[in-house]
């Protein structure tokens, strides 16, 4: 895996082929799951896709499952959700940072792109929303996390679908 600048990896995107571009996956890590979200063909939004179950020791098969997304899905890079709180030890941030570094381990992923974006409350954002549906706790974890990375890509999308100087020529 390589790490790419935010506003690097969406122009990286603008310069290919317009039919042959890929889309984004958002990726929410937890300590326990990752929630995943997919952008449509255009980028421009993001929709909920799933939750993986974290573990060190199942790491290789979580790079087999991000293989399979990147080839049926298209994939041309993927936006992490990183706590950026201006905190340089937070427990989340270090979390964030072990799990691109055991999916890099794997060797499985060379070549694909990913950058950090702020995820600035987005579970607890999609928690508040969903609390009054009194939801099992299993069914409103996998919710939470698969929405938090919809509000991870969706303002990583926003931000640079926004920026006029990036639009298509």
């Amino acid at each position: 895996m390589k790490y790419v600048r935010p506003l690097n990896l969406f122009r990286d995107l603008l310069k290919g082929n317009a039919l042959e571009r890929g889309r984004f996956l958002g990726l929410d890590v937890g300590d326990k799951y990752v929630g995943l979200a997919v952008s449509d063909p255009d980028n421009k939004i993001a929709s909920p896709l799933s939750v993986l179950f974290r573990k060190k020791t199942n790491m290789h098969l979580m790079a087999l499952d991000f293989q399979r997304l990147i080839s049926e899905l298209s994939l041309s890079g993927f936006i992490v959700g990183y706590p950026f709180d201006g905190q340089r030890r937070n427990a989340d941030a270090v979390q964030v940072k072990i799990f691109i570094d055991d999916l890099c381990k794997t060797g499985k992923l060379e070549g694909v792109k990913y950058t950090f974006w702020d995820e600035c409350f987005t579970s607890k954002n999609v928690e508040l929303l969903i609390k009054p549906l009194k939801l099992p706790p299993i069914l409103s974890k996998t919710i939470i996390d698969k929405f938090a990375a919809v509000g991870i890509l969706q303002a990583y999308l926003d931000h640079f679908n926004r920026r006029p100087e990036l639009e298509e020529r």
